[in-house]
């Protein structure tokens, strides 16, 4: 062996590990690193795309929707035309407010973009109309914004609901699952939250020549919040001022002079009735879908065990009232886990919330969804290997197609764990990104193979030690190998650079394809070689 020379990397390498002690422990590490990664990774559905964006809310108290569109709305949007990388602006106009959704072109950056958007918000303050409060500039953030685990709360059929009881409990539940680790945030959607609600009687304000805003302004003056208002009725009867925790009791609001009326202080009892209750502005009822023939209890049992296989089987009722909690992850985090912890969470909350006659069912669980998707494609990962080896075995025969079957899961295992490395998350591009490298990493290590079975069989090898010809062999297909290896990775590197969602939602395959094809080369040059000297037997000169 000593009279061999290696002229290329190739050579050197299964030089270097072909007999050293250190070679199988490496292979175990690697293996067992891939397996650490596969089960560490944060898995997703789907890959995150970066979406720049957010929303500008401008508020003129009084103002109707059309006013709200001309005098806000349009001058608006045109100014934040001027902004380089805007993709689309949608504007809503409604009662005393408006609010323009900005989204920018894919890929843009998202901190450069937020503050292009304030610093043009600002800008143009000056051609707002008077009257109109400071406007509020709200960036979106997908990584935060987009829930992972949604959760409809709602009443039991025949069983009586205390509403603003209710609430405080989901608030506790709420703010126990926000504290829960990687959760970013969680927000409740109509909630019916308590607060003092002043109805006004829209005869006595006439008969006073009291205006809404003297009354608004006068709770304001003892509020720790602005006063909520509502737009009058169809009827034009009613009003109503929503103020949260602005004071201790009714009897505090009641004794509030609002105007005076001929020398006489006139009270908000005098023309209005004041009551501590919920916020009768939420109108909304909704229908609940459950599982036919399964109670509340079975549901949720199902919801918690990811069961999702009987999901045709629905009927609806109608619940009233339902409160959803979304809970969002933070980025790069593992959606399984975090779902998983917050359902506990929530079973933990669950005789209380029986108390008081409400049920829960998960109605979006992205954790199990990423995990059946990432469990899929590994199971099928592993039904292609399978199936390569077979199809090598009549070609090759069975103790060479060994060789090449396992260093396919060593190649895999490497390229998870740089993924890993590299703050990767396992999702089905990644694996649908291994599934297509497949056919291209075993190509070296069937080459390299290959052609030891060749020189073992080669008249010119009689005499040789097997060690020798192993190292001949390698060295031999090194250039070609690499060249050609190579030239496929350049083939997908270009893929990084398509620009949109759609290159966004693509990005797994250039960023690891062509770092599996790379280390497919190193498992080719070191490991089958190694694995070649332990299991083909050895036949001098083609005997």
């Amino acid at each position: 062996m000593k009279e061999y020379h290696s002229k290329n990397i190739a050579g050197h390498l299964a030089k270097a590990f072909l007999s050293n002690p250190l070679t199988p422990v490496l292979a175990f590490a690697i293996l067992l690193l891939g397996y650490v990664s596969l089960e560490v990774m944060p898995r997703e559905e789907d890959p995150q795309i970066q979406v720049s964006g957010g929303s500008v809310i401008v508020a003129i108290p009084g103002a109707t929707p059309k006013e709200i569109a001309n005098v806000i709305i349009k001058p608006l949007e045109r100014r934040i035309r001027e902004i380089k990388g805007i993709d689309n602006i949608y504007g809503t106009a409604m009662n005393n407010f408006g609010m323009l959704n900005v989204q920018y072109l894919i890929g843009q950056d998202r901190e450069s973009s937020n503050l292009k958007l304030y610093d043009k918000v600002m800008q143009n303050m000056d051609h707002l109309p008077k009257g109109t409060l400071p406007p509020l500039v709200k960036p979106f953030d997908i990584d935060i914004d987009i829930p992972i685990l949604t959760v409809a709360f709602y009443k039991l059929e025949g069983k009586q609901t205390d509403t603003i009881k209710l609430y405080k409990t989901i608030r506790d539940i709420q703010q126990n699952v926000n504290a829960l680790e990687n959760v970013s945030k969680t927000t409740l959607k109509g909630v019916k939250r308590p607060q003092f609600n002043v109805l006004i009687d829209l005869h006595k304000l006439s008969g006073y020549h009291i205006s809404l805003g003297q009354i608004a302004q006068a709770i304001k003056a003892i509020s720790s919040n602005a006063p909520q208002i509502d737009t009058p009725t169809a009827t034009g009867k009613l009003v109503v001022f929503g103020i949260k925790n602005a004071v201790d009791n009714t009897d505090d609001l009641k004794e509030l002079i609002v105007a005076q009326y001929q020398g006489s202080p006139i009270y908000l009892k005098d023309i209005a009735t004041v009551s501590y209750n919920y916020d009768i502005q939420n109108h909304q009822t909704s229908l609940i879908t459950y599982h036919k023939g399964m109670d509340a209890d079975k549901v949720d049992h199902q919801e918690h065990k990811g069961d999702q296989k009987e999901t045709e089987a629905i009927h609806f009722r109608d619940a009233g009232e339902q409160i959803t909690m979304t809970i969002s992850k933070l980025k790069g985090t593992n959606a399984v886990l975090i779902a998983k912890s917050a359902i506990e969470e929530l079973h933990k909350a669950k005789a209380q919330l029986r108390e008081q006659g409400v049920g829960f069912i998960i109605t979006r669980n992205y954790g199990i969804r990423a995990d059946e998707a990432v469990n899929e494609l590994v199971h099928h990962l592993v039904i292609t290997i399978i199936i390569i080896a077979l199809i090598l075995v009549p070609f090759l025969g069975w103790r060479e197609s060994l060789v090449v079957t396992i260093a396919v899961p060593m190649i895999l295992a490497t390229t998870l764990f740089i993924a890993l490395m590299t703050d990767q998350t396992i999702n089905r591009i990644t694996l649908f990104a291994f599934l297509l490298s497949l056919g291209l990493i075993v190509d070296d290590a069937i080459i390299v193979i290959e052609n030891i079975h060749r020189h073992l069989h080669l008249p010119e090898s009689k005499g040789r030690e097997f060690d020798e010809i192993i190292i001949r062999a390698t060295d031999e297909i090194g250039p070609s190998t690499n060249i050609a290896t190579i030239a496929i990775m350049l083939t997908m590197i270009p893929m990084a650079f398509v620009g949109g969602m759609m290159g966004q939602f693509m990005k797994p395959i250039p960023l690891n394809v062509p770092v599996a094809l790379a280390v497919s080369l190193f498992v080719a040059y070191v490991f089958a070689p190694y694995l070649a000297r332990k299991l083909i037997k050895f036949k001098r000169g083609g005997d």
